[in-house]
């Protein structure tokens, strides 16, 4: 039985359609592995992330808690309510400062420690990403700058 032009057309768009779908969900399962999603210390506490999950920890730099031994700097995240040791080996940002906003890259490690492969120092509202902003904001631990009005 010979196939119509029809559907021959159709067998081809129905072809491809399977094509572009297989190739949809390899893309997505790859990108699924890939994205890193962004915790305070309670979220983590709370979401009972897994050691090895990569994740974005976000909050404060505590004062007087950044200690370097050689490469290997030593801080603590806090959003107010928890607080979690991270451990970062290489140079950090110049804006890295102690009271300061930071978000880091990296996983939770077995012993409870924050592994950071990646630092992002933030001096600002502007930079510091909205969650983290609030959840210091509701702790009374930071205030944004109040930009005040030209005089007329």
């Amino acid at each position: 039985m010979a196939m119509t032009r029809k559907q021959k057309r159709i067998s081809i768009i129905l072809g491809l359609g399977v094509v572009l779908a297989i190739a949809a969900t390899l893309i997505l399962t790859a990108l699924r592995d890939q994205i890193v999603f962004f915790y305070s210390p309670t979220e983590i506490a709370e979401n009972g992330i897994a050691p090895g999950t990569p994740i974005r920890l976000g909050g404060l730099v505590k004062d007087a808690s950044w200690r370097q031994d050689g490469e290997t700097n030593i801080f603590v995240v806090t959003d107010g309510a928890r607080e979690m040791e991270a451990r970062y080996v290489g140079i950090l940002p110049d804006l890295f400062r102690e009271g300061q906003g930071v978000v880091a890259e990296g996983e939770i490690q077995a012993d409870g420690t924050f592994m950071a492969n990646n630092v992002l120092a933030k001096h600002d509202e502007t930079y510091m990403p909205r969650e983290v902003a609030a959840t210091l904001q509701d702790e009374g631990l930071w205030r944004p700058e109040v930009e005040e009005e030209p005089a007329p």
